[in-house]
Formats: C-alpha cells, structure tokens, sequence
C-alpha cells in the first residue's frame, strides 16, 4: 500500500449477509470500495463475537483490494501472528485492550503488515502521541465499539482535528469508524480523516443481487467527503 491522502471508502462486512461473505466482498469491491475493513470482537473487550483467524483466511482469497482487520479482542498480542496469516494487510488494536500498545504495535509491524492503533471515544487523543512513529494508521471510534448502526458521536470530530495536528507530516492514515453517513463524513475529513470505516451506509438497501444500491451508497458517501475536502 503506496501512501496518499485520498478518501478511501471501507465498507465493514460486519454489515453483510453473514451466508455469502465472499460475494459480498466481491460486490463491494466491483461498486468502488477501496479496503474491506472486518471487525474482530470477542464477547469480552465488547459486547459481541465476530471472526476468528479461519474466518478472515476464508475471507482472503476474495478480497483484492486492502483488508484491513480490526483488532476488538483482549488480550490482542497472543492473535496477532494468527490474523497475520489469516491475510492481514493492516491489523489495528485498541489502546485501552492491554497496557502495553508500544509492545503491541511492534508485534504487528514484526508481522509485516502494516500496524494501526484504535481510539475508544472516551480516550484522550493524547494517549498515542508517544506511539505514532510505529502506526500507518489511527482509528478513531465515534460509536461505542461493540455494534453497527449506532449513532455518531460528536466529540470524536474535535479528537480527530487534535490527532491530525499530532501526526503532522508523517505518512499515517486517519480512519473513523462509527455513525459514519453522508451527514457526519464531511465532518471529519474536514478534521482530517482520510479513511471512512461504513456498515450500515453502504449496505442498506442492497444485496449480492441488487449490488448497484451498494455503489450508490459508496458514491453518496465519496462525494459527501470529496464535497467537504475541496472546501475546507
């Protein structure tokens, strides 16, 4: 993955139909996603239970964009290895998951993919300044992780303004995840997002049958965010 500033658009299968992941990925991608984010919980660190390592190896083969796993689990360093063979191309993890992010984030990047950390929003974007120059990307939770389809929180545009000042020139993504619609995208990439984590925004209305619904969803979402880049 060659860096650049440019809104990418990740749709999150926890939205899909949970009988025909593989053409769901294929949909999405075919109607203009630019990484496939799967999110990982465990009934513990969150209130559900996702995918395990066999799950996202079965998902590889039909992804050709980014897969790009997020890490929802406690403790996170034991799995690291397993999601990285699974096919990672980007493995992010929780500050608030263990007490040593800075150990964690080496473990990923010892992996060889590449390494994000995940801000809960009732954590200070202050709490990864001294991580920064091991992360290619910075995941700001404005929903409360756990469930899709809640509803965006607001105090997450103000931290992502804040984190964009921190990373300054370095090459590192900012992604939300979280109530992300045509309403709230334009919020944060004007606060300096470039990576628009969406469930409910790109699945609704569609299906593997009706996959022309999921690239309007992707445009409307594209748009809204291009919309408010230009202007800023």
């Amino acid at each position: 993955m060659s860096f650049d500033r440019s809104i990418k658009i990740a749709p999150s299968i926890l939205s899909a139909d949970f009988a025909d992941f593989g053409r769901e990925i294929q949909a999405i991608e075919a109607q203009g996603a630019d990484w496939v984010h799967v999110d990982v919980m465990d009934g513990h660190f969150v209130p559900n239970l996702t995918f395990g390592p066999p799950a996202v190896k079965a998902f590889r083969p039909h992804v050709k964009t980014f897969m790009d796993v997020h890490l929802m689990i406690a403790p996170v360093d034991p799995y690291i290895e397993a999601y990285a063979e699974a096919g990672a191309d980007l493995i992010s993890a929780h500050v608030e998951a263990g007490p040593h992010i800075h150990r964690t984030l080496q473990a990923i990047r010892a992996q060889g993919v590449k390494s994000g950390v995940v801000l809960n929003p009732g954590t200070p974007a202050e709490a990864i300044e001294h991580v920064l120059d091991l992360c290619d990307l910075v995941l700001v939770m404005t929903v409360n992780p756990g469930f899709g389809g809640q509803k965006f929180i607001q105090s997450g545009v103000e931290k992502t303004r804040r984190i964009r000042r921190m990373i300054g020139d370095r090459p590192i993504h900012i992604q939300i995840d979280g109530g992300v619609t045509p309403e709230t995208a334009p919020l944060v990439v004007e606060a300096g997002a470039d990576c628009l984590v969406a469930g409910s925004a790109v699945f609704k209305g569609g299906s593997v049958g009706k996959p022309e619904i999921y690239g309007e969803n992707i445009r409307a979402l594209r748009a809204a965010a291009e919309g408010a880049r230009q202007a800023a």
